[in-house]
C-alpha cells in the first residue's frame, strides 16, 4: 500500500463524513452547540473546497507527502475539535458526522500515518507539520465565518 492509495481512501473517508453531516443536520448543530454563524451555502461551499483539497493531496501524495499529510491533519483536528470535544462539553449531545469521524476518520489517520513512517515518505516531524497545517486548513473557513460579520467586510450598502 502507498500514501497515494491512503490519500484516496481518506478523500472517499471525507466524503462520507460530509454525507453524515449533511443528513443529521450539521448546520443546525453547529449553530446552536459551538455557535458557529453557519449557513448551508456556508457548508456547500466549504465541503465543495474541501473536496477539492481532497483530490488535490490524493494526486499529489506521492510527490508532495506533506501536502497529505496536512489533509489528515485537517482530519484530526476536525474529529477532534468540531466533533468528539463538542460532544463531551454538550453532555453526549449527537454531534453529526461524530460517526464517521470515529468509524472511517481515525482509521484512515491512523493509516496514512502508519504508510509514512514505514515507507519513509514521512516521519514524526512531517506528520506533526502535517497536524498543524491541518489545523490552519480547518481555521480558515471559521475565520471566514467570524470576520464577514464586521462591517469592514459587509459589501451591501457599501459605497465606493
Amino acid at each position: 500500500m502507498t500514501l497515494t492509495s491512503a490519500a484516496w481512501l481518506a478523500m472517499a473517508a471525507y466524503s462520507m463524513h460530509i454525507m453524515e453531516e449533511f443528513a443529521f443536520d450539521w448546520r443546525n448543530w453547529a449553530r446552536e452547540v459551538i455557535g458557529l454563524p453557519v449557513e448551508w451555502t456556508d457548508f456547500f461551499v466549504t465541503n465543495a473546497v474541501v473536496v477539492a483539497v481532497g483530490i488535490a493531496q490524493a494526486m499529489l501524495a506521492e510527490s508532495m507527502p506533506l501536502v497529505s499529510l496536512s489533509f489528515t491533519g485537517l482530519m484530526l483536528i476536525n474529529a477532534l475539535l468540531f466533533h468528539f470535544l463538542p460532544m463531551i462539553r454538550a453532555k453526549g449531545r449527537f454531534s453529526p458526522g461524530a460517526a464517521t469521524a470515529l468509524v472511517l476518520f481515525l482509521p484512515s489517520i491512523w493509516f496514512s500515518w502508519s504508510i509514512a513512517l514505514s515507507t519513509g515518505v514521512g516521519d514524526v516531524w512531517t506528520i506533526a507539520g502535517g497536524v498543524g497545517i491541518g489545523a490552519l486548513l480547518m481555521a480558515y473557513p471559521v475565520a471566514m465565518l467570524k470576520l464577514r460579520s464586521l462591517p469592514y467586510f459587509q459589501q451591501v450598502g457599501r459605497q465606493a
